[in-house]
């Protein structure tokens, strides 16, 4: 038996499962109010108190750190990689701290893991992070030399994902084709050949709006707006990712209560709905002929995977392509875990950064 311990940092929580084998032994969700993080003058000033915590939840459920086989953390901002579990080596552990790729709080993942795991006497590893990249050559250009094409999506679950609707068509996933497509804050629309993700829409700046990004804007327009004196670099980039998609319309993030509006008669909430549905599935459209129109399955997942009429009005579009298969939410904890434990199997070769 192996004892995984996955942690998955967030802005505002770090959340920690640990599982024996793929049983889950503790999953909590450690919340970090505004004054708890108050203190840190950074990111990295953070990662003390962070540990701190994660240490006491351990200590109460009786999980000691010297029975762990192995600590996983979530992959952060680091250069392009190919999917699969990575080794937390120093020039990684570097990477993070110096914020080289960028800044977010999924860069305390390695280091969390890290710190747990030397303590344990154990490797540490990440899973799967978010700047998989496995593009072909004709994936990368943009049409603007300056501006080439980036791998950017929700990766992990994605894989998951992928893996799972292989193995429930008695398939590995080195062996279909197929697109997943991940609903959530952002929308990642991404194209699987045969065990690589080899294309996908960035989702924090391509593809259909969602709940806060603008999605692909208007090139000509955007430009003209971001020269027009109304908002700094920083103002138009919160319009564009944080701001921007169903937020800018009606004002919230949360899609149960744009359906509210709009079953109770909004108008401008249902047709905001029914754009998010109808970009989604020009997407999975455009995906489709990535895989030159060999679809083994459709996989829609993600937190509003959980919304039947958003299934129901993207499926109407997309199912003559090929079947599509539901998977609401997302395995993160377990995702993790499973990609540690398919190295420590021998099921998979760990790589290195």
């Amino acid at each position: 038996m192996y004892r995984v311990l996955a942690i998955n940092p967030g802005a505002t929580s770090t959340k920690i499962a640990v599982f024996d084998d793929e049983s889950v032994v503790l999953k909590r969700t450690i919340e970090h109010l505004g004054d708890d993080l108050a203190p840190s003058d950074g990111l990295q000033d953070q990662l003390p108190y962070r540990r701190s915590l994660v240490e006491r939840a351990l200590r109460e459920a009786g999980v000691a750190v010297a029975s762990l086989s192995a600590v996983v953390g979530r992959g952060g901002l680091l250069k392009p990689v190919a999917g699969g579990t990575y080794l937390v080596d120093e020039a990684m552990l570097e990477d993070v701290r110096t914020a080289r790729f960028g800044l977010h709080a999924s860069n305390l993942g390695a280091q969390l893991a890290s710190a747990l795991a030397a303590e344990a006497g154990v490797p540490a590893y990440v899973v799967d992070p978010v700047v998989v990249d496995e593009f072909e050559p004709v994936a990368r250009l943009s049409g603007m030399p300056d501006l080439p094409r980036l791998s950017r999506s929700h990766a992990l679950n994605c894989k998951a994902v992928a893996r799972r609707a292989a193995t429930d068509m008695g398939k590995r996933y080195d062996e279909v084709d197929m697109i997943v497509v991940h609903l959530g804050t952002g929308i990642s629309v991404t194209a699987h050949r045969h065990g690589r993700m080899v294309d996908v829409n960035d989702a924090a700046e391509e593809g259909p709006f969602s709940p806060d990004r603008c999605g692909s804007l208007p090139s000509q327009a955007l430009a003209k707006l971001c020269y027009s004196g109304k908002y700094s670099q920083k103002e138009m980039q919160k319009r564009v990712a944080g701001e921007g998609g169903m937020f800018a319309y009606l004002g919230t993030r949360d899609a149960r209560e744009a359906k509210a509006r709009a079953d109770a008669g909004d108008a401008l909430a249902a047709l905001v709905l029914e754009v998010m549905a109808y970009q989604t599935a020009k997407e999975v459209g455009a995906m489709a002929t990535v895989l030159r129109g060999r679809i083994d399955r459709i996989a829609l997942t993600g937190g509003l995977a959980r919304s039947e009429s958003l299934v129901r009005d993207i499926t109407e579009r997309i199912s003559f392509l090929g079947p599509v298969a539901l998977y609401p939410g997302e395995e993160e904890m377990e995702s993790l875990a499973a990609g540690a434990l398919r190295v420590l199997r021998g099921e998979e070769k760990t790589k290195e950064y």
